[in-house]
Formats: structure tokens, sequence, C-alpha cells
């Protein structure tokens, strides 16, 4: 009976998916109960059954413009490529982006690591989207996400790509269903919206919507998530490509939960001009500016998301690693302390032991020389109820910490870590300030009890 006591007491999670997927009381709050969609654009959710073990939850997904979109991608860098993203990125490079009306995604399996066949599944995916719209070129791009190694249950999947098609629907819920229907280990839909103006048309309102998944396997380049972002502002193709690229840099590409990539992941935005006004073509131009300033806010809140859904997490944390002397060293000093497990253990055992903190960035790899002295580096913790810092190390002395105030900061869900190269005040005047962000989360026995049995 002990033993049974214990094996059951091990199939509670406090902080991920229950088993009847209800979504915890604690992520209700991240689930918009409205929002504003970009004009053009209609999305469904289907069940499928990809997995047998799901009954009723879509598992199917389809976003479709009325119009041909403009589109661009950013794809995993991970040798074992998935079929869909083989697939995917062939149709956009043969399109030059252009010419591009929907995306389909099923959830349950990655059609990873498949051979052929994979590849002529992914394939007729598309192809089968693509005879819905009536259309006789590939302009789908597809995409998929589940256990690597397994064959897609394509017949299923096909017969119910024109139900998913027949039920498109531009309303809050189906927007709501989609992206449900990309949820793996997610404890929650993944849904944002925003309205937007451009210098040029300050009159004309436009709008951005996204969904991603993600919860596990998730660290640069790219972390495993699948991510489509739609707009009904007007933006050729050689254009939103480098903008997709600047956002994902500061956003999905800097986010950690467990330091491992995958093999599908994709993100992919679309952009129909439905909402009229000049289109975006020069990286010069105010309103391409504008556009990315957008764009890398709203992708920044939409990977927040992931974080904040991090398999078995209980913390959300920020590490700001100020007074650089060039951004991609302070980049990878943030990476690099956001991938620590013994900081991440740390974090979830509420211990200010900012020595693995410290341990982390004299390890990074990769630093232009002179980046890290020890003599000028501070670090911190940074309540986010606005009182005030507390200093842990300062220009490499270390402070009296006051224990008691630290375990007050570390019970809260949500941290900030800051890590000052240059010293304070001396290192704003001596490094010039150069600053990266990254966000992650702290590793918990759940972690370990989800990944354990994820497959079976």
């Amino acid at each position: 009976m002990a033993t049974f006591a214990r094996m059951m007491k091990g199939q509670v999670r406090n902080y991920s998916a229950p088993l009847d997927m209800a979504i915890p009381a604690a992520k209700q709050k991240y689930i918009p109960s409205s929002g504003t969609y970009p004009k053009g654009f209609s999305v469904s959710g289907t069940h499928v059954g990809v997995k047998a073990s799901n009954t009723k939850f879509p598992d199917l997904a389809l976003i479709s413009s009325e119009t041909p979109c403009s589109a661009a991608a950013v794809f995993t860098t991970n040798k074992f490529q998935a079929a869909p993203v083989q697939v995917s990125r062939d149709i956009l490079k043969n399109r030059q982006g252009q010419g591009i009306q929907s995306v389909v995604i099923n959830s349950g399996c990655a059609n990873a690591v498949t051979g052929k066949g994979g590849l002529e599944d992914a394939v007729s995916m598309g192809k089968t989207v693509d005879e819905c719209n009536g259309l006789h070129e590939p302009s789908t791009l597809v995409m998929s996400t589940g256990v690597i190694g397994q064959r897609l249950p394509i017949s299923k999947i096909l017969d119910k790509i024109p139900t998913g098609h027949a039920n498109l629907s531009s309303t809050h819920d189906a927007w709501l269903s989609t992206a449900r229907a990309i949820c793996t280990t997610d404890t929650f839909p993944k849904l944002l919206s925003r309205t937007f103006t451009l210098p040029s048309s300050p009159g004309r309102t436009y709008s951005l919507a996204g969904m991603t998944k993600g919860a596990g396997m998730i660290h640069p380049n790219m972390a495993t998530l699948l991510g489509v972002l739609c707009t009904d502002a007007p933006v050729e193709p050689s254009a939103l490509q480098s903008l997709l690229k600047h956002s994902i840099s500061r956003s999905f590409n800097s986010i950690s939960i467990d330091g491992d990539t995958s093999t599908n992941d994709t993100i992919a935005i679309l952009a129909n001009g439905a909402a009229g006004g000049a289109p975006i073509s020069s990286s010069s131009s105010n309103d391409y500016a504008a556009m990315q300033e957008v764009l890398t806010s709203f992708s920044q809140s939409l990977s927040q998301l992931v974080v904040r859904d991090g398999e078995g997490a209980t913390k959300f944390v920020t590490v700001r690693v100020q007074n650089s002397p060039d951004y991609e060293s302070a980049r990878l000093i943030a990476s690099t302390i956001a991938r620590s497990p013994l900081v991440k253990t740390a974090l979830y055992g509420k211990d200010a032991n900012w020595g693995r903190i410290l341990c982390a960035i004299g390890y990074t790899q990769g630093v232009a020389p002179g980046t890290v002295v020890p003599e000028q580096t501070s670090v911190s913790f940074k309540p986010v109820d606005g009182s005030p810092i507390l200093k842990l190390l300062v220009n490499g002395e270390p402070e009296q910490v006051d224990e008691e105030r630290a375990s007050v900061i570390l019970q809260e869900e949500d941290l900030e870590i800051v890590v000052d190269l240059g010293g304070g005040e001396k290192g704003q005047q001596g490094l010039g300030g150069e600053e990266a962000v990254y966000w992650f989360c702290d590793f918990s026995h759940e972690y370990v009890t989800i990944n354990g049995d994820y497959r079976t």
C-alpha cells in the first residue's frame, strides 16, 4: 500500500496539465476573453484523434486568408529537420514569400524522422488544404508537433481537413479553439491580439494576432514551439522576413525552459494587406521602424506565455544583463544563466544562492574579451512589486544578504535577476550600456515526472 501511495503521489501534477486536460486555475488569467483579429483571416480547430488517447479535443488547426498573403518564417536549426519544416521551407523559397494563403497544423505527432513517407504526408496535408481553397499551386504551410519518429495517421487527418475548412470562422472562440488545437503538454492555449497604427496612415487601424505552443524542450535556436502570426497590414515579403527575424531574435529566441531544442520548430507570419494602406517595402521607412517595434513587442509578449507554461515551472524569471560592451556578449551571458540547472533548481527551492548565477556568468563561452571583469560585476534580485532591489554582489564584493527578505522575494511567481557587468554608475560611463534580456523558468520535480512518461 505504501508503494502504491507513492506511485499515486507521483502522478499529481500541480503545475502541469491535469490528465483531463482542464486548464489549471492559476493559468486561466492568461487566456483572453476577447480579441481584435486581422481582417480577411479565418481559423478553425478540429478534432481528429491523432493520438488515440485524444477522444475529444481539437488537434488540427487551420488558419486561412481570403486573399493571397506575403509570408515569412523562421525554422529550427536542428539538423534532424522534420518533414513539415522541409516542405514549408521549400514552398516559401519557391514562391519567394508570395501567394501563401493558409497554414495547417496537427498536434499529437511531429512527423519527424519519418523518411520519404513523412515528406509525402506533409505535402498531402498542404495539397488537401489548397484543394479546399480551389488552388492548384502549393499555397499552404504545414506544421506538426508531438512525438518524434512516428508516422502520422494521415488518412484520418486528410479526411478531417475539409471539415476544418468548412468550419473556418473569424470569431474569438474560433481563434481560441485553433490555439488549443496546436497544444501538446501545454496547460493553456496561447493566443494574443493587438491593434496598431502606422505613420503613413495614422487614421487607419491594423490588427495583429498570434498563437503559439510550447512548454518543454525550449531553448534557442529555436525552441520546441510552433507559432503563427497574422496581420492585415500590407508588408512586402522581403521586408516581412527581416521584420520577423529581428523580432524572433528578441523574443522566441530569448526564452529558455530546459536548454533543449527540437526538430519541428517554426514561427510563420502572414500579411494579407486587407486593411489597406501603402505596402511596407523598405527598411529605411518610418512604417518599417514602427512595424518592427510593434512586431517585436508583440512577439515578446507571446513568447513569454511559453515560459509561463514551462513544464512543471513555478516561477517566471527575467534575467537582464546590463552594461556589456556589445549586445551579443550580453545575450550569451543571459542565455547561460537561463539554462543553468543549478540556477533553476535554486530558484525552485527559493534559495538566494547567487554564487550559481556568478558561476554561469564566469563560464559563458564566446563573450568578447574584457566583457566580464570580476571587480566590476554586480548581481541583484529586483522584486516585481516595485520595492528596492536586493543587492547580492556589488563590484565583485559580496553583500550581507538579508535572507529573510530574499525568502520573501523568492516566494513570488515573478522575479527579475539583474546582472550589471560594469558595476552600476561606473559601468554606464565605462562600457556604454548594451543590454540583453532573457526569460526563463525554474526546474521542479514535476518537470522530471512529465518528461519521464511523455511518450508512454
